[in-house]
């Protein structure tokens, strides 16, 4: 009897050890594809040293998700969009005006904003979607509608919003939906986003004059600015503060020196 038990045990062992095995061959791909995955995005999604630890941080599951893996983020039509559609309810400084840009990866929007001459403050951050308070992991996911946008804070005595709009249209291809560069995504879409009936006619006005020296259509989207989340605190001057690789990035006004992307 103690010799059956001996074997019992022993073949109990060994169907567990081949179990064993099996999940571990099974779970290989998967983890391997998740590395590969998170290492072939174009925007990186680690913080600065300096910054505290980003507990949100699950990109390749954001990838793995539209390949059927996974949990999926809440469908957007299910929520109530009243408040993430409605207006920019800020309100900027005496003697100041706000303009809403949206040309790719905001890292480098917003750097070439700091440079122009009249722009007092710049924000990144998270507009025209239909979730409330959004989180960099819900707009990375392509669900929420967001757009990656930056805020521009300017003084028109110093700075005509028609300067804004010739920044915009330089920094970015404006003919690709959805997409710049290795960025693709509605997240990277060229919108401009007027917050007066004035801002609305230049930028129509600009769109025009533009059009007639591409011999693409222009596809940025125009429409009213609503109502901007600000991005995690990361992000804010991303380039200026040295980005990925701690190379800080002037913004000198004027500056003209050719921004990397991702520091």
């Amino acid at each position: 009897m103690l010799q059956n038990l001996a074997i019992s045990t022993i073949a109990t062992t060994s169907t567990s050890t081949r179990l064993l095995v099996i999940s571990s061959s099974l779970s290989k791909p998967f983890l391997s594809l998740s590395r590969k995955l998170q290492f072939s995005c174009s925007k990186p999604f680690t913080s600065p040293h300096n910054s505290k630890s980003i507990s949100y941080y699950k990109p390749p599951m954001n990838i793995l998700n539209k390949l059927g893996f996974g949990s999926k983020s809440p469908d957007p039509s299910t929520m109530d969009p009243t408040i993430p559609q409605g207006p920019d309810d800020d309100v900027p400084p005496p003697g100041q005006q706000f303009a809403q840009f949206g040309a790719g990866c905001f890292w480098g929007v917003e750097l070439v904003f700091q440079r122009v001459p009249g722009v007092t403050k710049t924000e990144v951050g998270y507009s025209q979607g239909l979730v409330h308070n959004p989180s960099y992991e819900d707009v990375c996911s392509g669900t929420s509608g967001h757009n990656e946008v930056v805020r521009v804070q300017y003084d028109p005595k110093e700075c005509n919003y028609e300067s804004l709009l010739d920044a915009f249209w330089a920094r970015h291809d404006p003919t690709t939906l959805n997409r710049q560069g290795n960025d693709v995504g509605t997240q990277y879409r060229s919108g401009i986003y007027y917050y007066t009936p004035e801002q609305e006619k230049a930028a129509q006005e600009s769109l025009e004059r533009h059009q007639k020296v591409l011999n693409r259509k222009i596809v940025s989207e125009i429409v009213p600015a609503k109502k901007f989340y600000r991005a995690e605190e990361y992000h804010q001057q991303y380039l200026a503060k040295g980005g990925r690789f701690g190379f800080k990035q002037s913004t000198e006004k004027g500056c003209n020196d050719p921004i990397r992307c991702y520091g």
